[in-house]
């Protein structure tokens, strides 16, 4: 008796016991899928500027680990160890070309990466940079081309391939991105000239620390002058300097602008020896921190846009204020007459 109702509890069990556990078996496994599925993309970028295009059409599909930080100088910059290891473990490496990272050939080497590659400038036209510049990238090639958004939405471009080969099941989330940021250059792009064509002709000349507006100039027909080169490992001569300022001077150029990336103080020189304004801070070859005026590349390019506005915009004249002239006063004979028909009706 007492083993039937043994074998009786069991039956009992089992029919709500079964599905419990295939559903935990289920959801685990589910688990596991959704885990593996949401691990992020490992890329490097090279330096802040293309850190940030890979966050913005990679979204939470990637994790991007950035060479030269925020604030960093590409040209001058040394790799490290770390650098070594994180492109080791990246499966996508994004640089700009040009001749822009001199260092990336030899830190791939060292690390071994073995993934893809993305040049991001590839598709770019590149600009010849001054044929004398003692600082030229790559022999005479300006590697500057962030600095037109029109080349950037050809970054964008290379980085939304490159991503898609990486990782082929976000390729509609990475295109769907890749176009809303191409419709925010656009509309960049616009503000920029619209606000750029307040500046009269004679205003369009500015001086800056190193030759890295030069698709700038080409996009929006202002003359950037530097006592530098494309690259600041350069350093500017006696006779480059003398020859800026004296320019500086016979041409009235309003103002005098320093890089985030720069030694300010080749800029202050020059601002004192021409009287020059102090322009403010142009963002060049990278971004601010996260929390700077500069945090990321449609910031940067907008900060950079109204800081050349506030230097060069002339301020509308001031028009003097018109004083009202007071009523003129009734002439003598009108008073006397009035006075007369009073005195009369008193009568």
């Amino acid at each position: 008796m007492q083993k039937h109702h043994r074998t009786r509890v069991l039956w009992t069990l089992r029919p709500g016991l079964l599905p419990r556990l295939l559903l935990a078996v289920l959801l685990g496994l589910t688990a596991g899928t959704t885990v593996r599925a949401q691990a992020p993309l490992p890329v490097v970028a090279s330096f802040s500027i293309l850190g940030d295009l890979v966050a913005q059409v990679g979204g939470e599909r990637v994790a991007v680990n950035t060479l030269v930080g925020p604030g960093g100088d590409a040209h001058v910059y040394e790799p490290t160890p770390a650098d070594a290891r994180a492109l080791s473990e990246a499966r996508l490496l994004v640089t700009n070309g040009l001749g822009f990272e001199g260092w990336m050939e030899r830190l791939v080497a060292a690390s071994g990466f073995s993934g893809i590659q993305v040049v991001a400038a590839e598709d770019v036209v590149p600009r010849r940079a001054d044929s004398d510049d003692p600082g030229a990238h790559g022999g005479d090639i300006d590697p500057h081309a962030w600095q037109d958004p029109a080349n950037v939405a050809l970054y964008v471009e290379r980085i939304r391939a490159g991503l898609t080969k990486a990782d082929p099941a976000g390729a509609a989330d990475y295109r769907a991105r890749a176009e809303d940021y191409a419709a925010a250059l656009a509309r960049l792009d616009a503000d920029i000239r619209a606000a750029l064509a307040e500046i009269p002709p004679a205003r369009r000349q500015v001086v800056t620390s190193h030759d890295a507006f030069g698709y700038y100039a080409d996009a929006y027909a202002i003359d950037f002058l530097a006592p530098v080169g494309v690259n600041t490992e350069a350093e500017a001569s006696a006779a480059d300097m003398a020859a800026l300022i004296r320019q500086i001077r016979a041409e009235s150029i309003p103002a005098v602008f320093v890089e985030n990336i720069s030694d300010p103080r080749l800029v202050e020189q020059i601002r004192r020896e021409t009287g020059a304004r102090a322009g403010g801070t142009l963002y060049s070859d990278a971004l601010s921190s996260q929390d700077g005026p500069a945090g990321t590349y449609l910031d940067m390019m907008r900060h950079n846009l109204d800081t050349l506005t506030a230097a060069l915009v002339p301020a509308p004249e001031a028009v003097p204020e018109q004083t009202p002239e007071p009523a003129p006063e009734p002439a003598p004979e009108q008073a006397q007459g009035v006075s007369s028909t009073t005195v009369n009706q008193d009568r």
